[in-house]
């Protein structure tokens, strides 16, 4: 269970799996199945898994059995199974023992019901997963099944569009080298696309059908291990062995795009692929006051016991003294020795008491709890009319939890973006356009219908611009617009007479689309050329060299000869890198700059453009060192990024760019509430850093005035706070010491400070953990071997620790390039270590883990399907939504239940406790006071209906003051409404006021009244009833801050059912009719018609209000003004600051965001130039692959990258690939 995963067992499955045992054999089902694993204990399963998922918890035999299980893991309940049984035995038992077995029946089947309907919704998502489609190669061809079906070992055929099955080796694919493209949106968030390539050996010889299933290849590779990015395994294929590694796996999850077929080879299969071995699996979560609730269960059944055990001893104590006082009724005492008479008054005194604690309470909880589901089911506020998604409960026992979260944990992509990429200005020459302008017009379709390549879905449009360019006689923005349409990777192809761009990236796309709708439009490439149109003439430059894009040069570059036959460099990437390399002429810098300011300024994505023409000789030379470092075997990509730093040189700035990465609508708002709420927002993406940078800070997670520590700084700051003995995996790094946790609050309390770091650093953290752990044990021998004593304080000497502890200080923390698994080990290690409350939340597949492991998993149905929201507690439309969420519908629950559980204990103490007082006057011997009626109905109709409404519908601000003061929030951070303090003071009070109605009706009654006057056992028990009764209701009209027409209403209901039910069941008809059952014949009658009765029960409501009444005027006087006023007070001393999309960076910052540099992936330079990835005539056509190459063209969305198709079909070949 991934919620008991330790980092340490983490780091063991890293380190041990790396074992190569895992031996798969193609087409060969037989050798798989004979092997076994064991489990548990000695049972055993196929070692190979089959294709076939299970997230569901039960099944048709073990719902019954599991579903009680857990339920019975509740204090409470266990509590109340414990009384029934005490029920069943007739010497000790006081009401029947079906009084309670009823009650709790109804609670258990509400719980079961609820877990069932869920459970049924996971059963029907599994089986939908397991019943798609797939084809297989069974019996020399390939037939169509379900994924359920498939084995290690099958070949499995794989079309565009599809998901990938299991994780397999490509093994051959339509695509020229036999290239893949796959999208991983639902494993790392990213929605650029991937390639992957097979092995030349299998791309030559698997080119037929025949071929594949005569294909007997072992792999040998890692057991199966949750490292999304890492495979390293060997093809032993015809004496021959070939090395695997990631580039050539298709894991689980990934969608094939732009590759019309594939063929893959099933590696791992179910769970045993490599996405499931990151799921965790569902565990029981409990809230907060769940987990108080049941020690305070614990200290109420403590109590219950030391007061029977005192009244039982009280019991036997006068017994014996009874007996010796009275020794003429020695004979009725024969049989019974005052032991014995305690032994059973002490059970007696525990079935008598166990109404403290009421099974009322337990099933009116559990009704607040839909009721408060409902309202955010039907808050038409959290209602998205664009997707017709409204927010959605789909747990109804976490609601209070939402007031009480201290930690978010968002993913990025699709969570807090909407993923699309908008070009918004440029800066040409100086000039910036779009400003002000770039806002579409009637006049606008007119002025680009000459471009036959406009397209429809344009976002910018400046006519000054158009204008301009349409004159050209501006020689720097024609370069500019020219480099636009030639420095790039994308892909193109034509289908009905429009172009279709694929890129690397979506800022690529988003630069050469936007340079087409300009007028400068990229038509083909082939391995050395590149077609472009300017304004109608079509173009064709010859390309000498593609400098290719990685993270440390921050560009790329192309080498062109135009038609004119002159040599050019285009250069686009990062300011910071092409700024330093301009020619003296910096004419138009200083605007630039400026541009790029003001870009930032709006959370816009910049990207600087640079060229320069480059003479032939000079070209000659650097050719020949391109050349000489490209052929090198080692240190060739360092050699060539020298080499490109030669011509990258001496440029001619031409302006900026600003890319638009637009965020879901409310995030900045939403986060900057959150803030203001005393959360802390982690950002957890699968994401490059500079991509999660940009969005930190255009949500307003980071700021200008935040200091950011990368990695460098977070080994310096734990280095300047270390233990000499303490070493970080043997490195030499040194640890944190114990008392770092301070150090690290006193100093980023001061300043604003944010983290960003990445998985292969987390990576670090977690490994050193493990290693502190093993460290940790070993001491631990050798201290038992020595018999030496070793402070406690070493364990605050972990990296994990210390790395938590500064983590947990800064104001943001931002983790990029992290795995599904340990985005749940960083939620799993704050709440571990924070003892704090957790919510995550997310909309792919690879949040799901996360949203698990979290205490409150909150899933967006985004873009990336609809996995998250199958395994979350509450499911969103929009990020912004979550501010409601949390803010009105988390605090309001959280406030609703506090509330109703002080009121509860207090009301249960007012009534119940009298029977200890009047133990006293009986001998101890467990006799009722109350009538039993009065017992079983005082927590059903007498006094629930007022409370549940208070829990239904109680406000202490309404939801606009409850969004404007988000400081509210902290109360239920602070456990401030209910806790050990608030149920002792109700316990208090509530003992107070029984004890009070118990002795002032005493006083009145005892030898005190007239001959006309009631005196009677039952008259006086009804002065009681009804004084408390009257007492607790007064009391929740105190309580009560927000009145409804329930309210009220509740208030008279209470009254008057106490009334018919006293009538009904204290009638001489009832009594004639069952004297046992209803023992209080006319009392109420006798009681509360005689105006001394009524008197003693006004003083009795009298002094037991006085005291409430006393302290809330004091608490009025004398406390401090509420959150809620301090913050108006706060509101009107300054002006409040609005929220925008703004964020001031500074020039020289290290954080300069640069559109280029985010999430543009290396290496498709080297596919372009060594025409890897293009299809061109007259090649050899690989029509064993059932002629997949037709002229009929892929669809707009995910077009294949090509300049051409082949054609030439293999007719044959393609019936012989055609489903069975």
């Amino acid at each position: 269970m991934v919620g008991k995963e330790s980092p340490g067992s983490y780091l063991k499955a890293t380190q041990t799996q790396q074992d190569f045992t895992w031996i798969v054999k193609a087409n060969d089902r037989v050798y798989h199945d004979q092997f076994r694993k064991t489990y548990a204990c000695c049972l055993k399963k196929k070692k190979y898994a089959g294709n076939a998922i299970k997230t569901a918890k039960y099944n048709v035999l073990t719902f019954l059995p599991l579903n009680l299980y857990e339920q019975f893991h509740r204090m409470v309940n266990l509590y109340f199974l414990h009384i029934i049984l005490l029920q069943t035995i007739p010497e000790i038992s006081t009401l029947p023992w079906f009084a309670l077995l009823l009650p709790i029946s109804i609670l258990l089947g509400i719980r079961g019901i609820r877990d069932l309907t869920d459970d049924i919704a996971r059963h029907r998502s599994d089986g939908e997963i397991n019943s798609r489609s797939c084809e297989i190669l069974t019996g020399g061809s390939f037939c169509k099944k379900q994924w359920r079906d498939i084995c290690v070992g099958d070949i499995v055929c794989l079309r565009k569009n599809s998901f990938v099955p299991a994780d397999l080796l490509l093994l051959s694919s339509s695509e020229p080298s036999s290239l893949c493209y796959v999208e991983t949106m639902d494993i790392d968030g990213e929605t650029n696309l991937k390639y992957r390539q097979a092995l030349l050996v299998t791309h030559q010889e698997l080119a037929s059908v025949e071929n594949m299933a005569a294909f007997d290849g072992k792999v040998t590779c890692e057991e199966p291990n949750s490292r999304l990015h890492n495979f390293i395994g060997t093809l032993e294929w015809r004496g021959e062995t070939f090395p695997l590694d990631s580039d050539q796996i298709l894991l689980r999850g990934c969608r094939i795009r732009n590759t019309e077929i594939c063929y893959g080879l099933v590696i791992y299969a179910g769970f045993d692929s490599k996405i499931m071995k990151n799921c965790g699996k569902i565990k029981l979560k409990k809230t907060k006051l769940n987990q108080l609730m049941d020690r305070i269960v614990l200290l109420i059944c403590l109590a219950l016991l030391l007061t029977s055990f005192g009244l039982a001893v009280g019991s036997g104590i006068w017994a014996d003294k009874f007996r010796q006082e009275h020794s003429y009724l020695s004979v009725f005492y024969t049989d019974a020795s005052p032991a014995k008479h305690a032994f059973f008054a002490f059970w007696g005194f525990i079935i008598l008491l166990s109404f403290v604690l009421p099974m009322a309470m337990l099933i009116t909880f559990e009704f607040i709890y839909l009721v408060n589901s409902c309202f955010i089911n039907w808050d038409l506020e959290m209602y998205y009319a664009p997707k017709d998604t409204p927010a959605k409960a789909r747990s109804t026992s976490l609601n209070d939890q939402l007031g009480q979260i201290e930690y978010i944990f968002s993913d990025k992509t699709g969570t807090l973006t909407q993923n699309i990429m908008t070009f918004k200005k440029c800066c040409i020459d100086g000039t910036i356009y779009g400003s002000n302008r770039s806002t579409k017009d009637n006049s606008m379709e007119a002025n680009l219908s000459w471009n036959k390549y406009w397209d429809m879905k344009l976002d910018f449009y400046d006519p000054l611009l158009m204008n301009a360019i349409q004159q050209d006689n501006h020689p720097i923005m024609r370069e500019f617009m020219r480099l636009l349409a030639l420095c790039h990777t994308v892909m193109v192809e034509e289908k009905e007479s429009q172009l279709i761009y694929q890129a690397a990236s979506p800022d690529e796309e988003a630069l050469v689309t936007a340079a087409r709708n300009l007028g400068y439009v990229f038509l083909s490439r082939t391995q050395d050329t590149i077609t472009i149109s300017e304004l109608g003439n079509e173009r064709t430059y010859k390309m000498l060299a593609l400098l290719d894009f990685n993270s440390i040069r921050k560009r790329m570059s192309v080498l062109v000869r135009d038609p004119e036959g002159r040599i050019k460099l285009y250069t686009k990437g990062a300011d910071t890198v092409i700024l330093e390399r301009l020619h003296s002429d910096r004419s138009s810098e200083a605007y630039t700059v400026k541009a790029l300011n003001s870009f930032a300024e709006e959370t816009l994505r910049t990207l600087c453009l640079a060229t320069k023409e480059v003479e032939e000789n000079e070209y000659a030379q650097w050719s020949k060192k391109h050349h000489a470092a490209s052929i090198l075997l080692q240190d060739r990509a360092q050699e060539l990024d020298k080499v490109y730093e030669e011509i990258e040189k001496d440029l001619q700035l031409l302006g900026a760019t600003a890319i638009e990465d637009k965020l879901q609508e409310g995030v900045p708002e939403t986060i900057h509430l959150l803030k203001r709420g005393g959360m802390k927002v982690w950002v957890l993406t699968g994401d490059k850093q500079e991509t999660a940078v940009n969005i930190g800070f255009a949500s307003q997670l980071l700021s200008d005035d935040m200091t950011i520590l990368g990695e460098s700084e977070i080994c310096e700051i734990l280095k300047s706070s270390c233990n000499s003995h303490n070493n970080l995996a043997g490195s030499g790094e040194a640890l944190c010491g114990p008392d770092s946790p301070q150090l690290f609050e006193e100093s980023f309390t001061r300043d604003k400070t944010a983290l960003v770091i990445t998985g292969d650093f987390l990576d670090k953290i977690l490994h050193a953990a493990g290693e502190e752990q093993e460290k940790r044990k070993r001491s631990i021998w050798e201290q038992f071997r020595c018999h030496r004593a070793k402070p406690e304080e070493d364990y605050k000497d972990s990296m994990e620790v210390a790395f938590v502890e500064l983590a947990t200080a800064c104001q943001a923390v931002i983790c990029c390039r992290v795995t599904p698994k340990q985005k749940a080990l960083v939620v799993q290690m704050v709440k571990r270590h924070k003892n704090a409350i957790a919510l995550a939340i997310g909309d792919g597949a690879n949040d799901v883990n996360m949203i698990k492991t979290a205490d409150i998993g909150v899933g967006i149905s985004g873009q990336e399907g609809m996995q998250a929201v199958q395994c979350s507690d509450y499911a969103l439309a929009q990020f912004c939504y979550l501010q409601r969420l949390l803010f009105v519908h988390g605090r309001w629950s959280y406030l609703r239940i506090c509330k109703f559980l002080r009121y509860f204990f207090y009301k249960t103490c007012a009534g119940m406790m009298v029977q200890i007082w009047f133990a006293f006057y009986t001998g101890f011997t467990a006799q009722p006071l109350l009538e039993g009626w009065f017992l079983a109905l005082y927590n059903v109709f007498y006094t629930s209906y007022p409370v549940l409404c208070m829990g239904m519908f109680e406000q202490d601000v309404s939801d606009q003051k409850s969004l404007k003061f988000p400081e509210l929030y902290k109360a239920g951070q602070n456990n401030l409404l209910f806790n050990f303090r608030i149920f002792c003071l109700s316990f208090v009070q509530g003992s107070f006021v029984s004890l009070a109605s118990f002795y002032i009706a005493l006083w009145a009654c005892e030898d005190k009244m007239g001959a006309k006057i009631v005196g009677d056992y039952q008259s006086f028990a009804m002065i009681i009833a009804t004084s408390a009764i009257l007492t607790v209701t007064i009391e929740i009209v105190l309580d009560v801050k927000f009145w409804t027409i329930f309210s009220v209403l509740a208030i008279f209901l209470s009254l008057g059912l106490y009334c018919l039910f006293s009538y009904l069941t204290q009638s001489f008809q009832a009594y004639e009719t069952a004297p046992t059952v209803f023992q209080f014949p006319d009392a109420s009658k006798n009681a509360l018609t005689d105006p001394a009765s009524l008197l003693v029960i006004l003083l009795s409501v009298t002094v037991n209000t006085i005291p409430s009444l006393t302290i809330r005027f004091v608490r009025i006087i004398s406390s401090p003004r509420t959150m809620s006023e301090m913050a108006r007070a706060r509101d009107l001393e300054t002006k409040p600051s609005t929220v925008e999309l703004t964020s001031h960076i500074r020039r020289n910052s290290h954080w300069r965001r640069s559109s280029y540099a985010f999430s543009h992936k290396e290496g498709y330079a080297d596919l372009i130039s060594r025409g890897a990835s293009l299809r061109v005539k007259g090649p050899r056509v690989r029509s064993e692959l059932s002629g997949f190459h037709h002229t009929t063209l892929p669809g707009k969305e995910d077009s294949t990258p090509t300049i051409d198709v082949a054609s030439n079909h293999d007719v044959s070949a393609q019936q012989r690939f055609l489903p069975c």
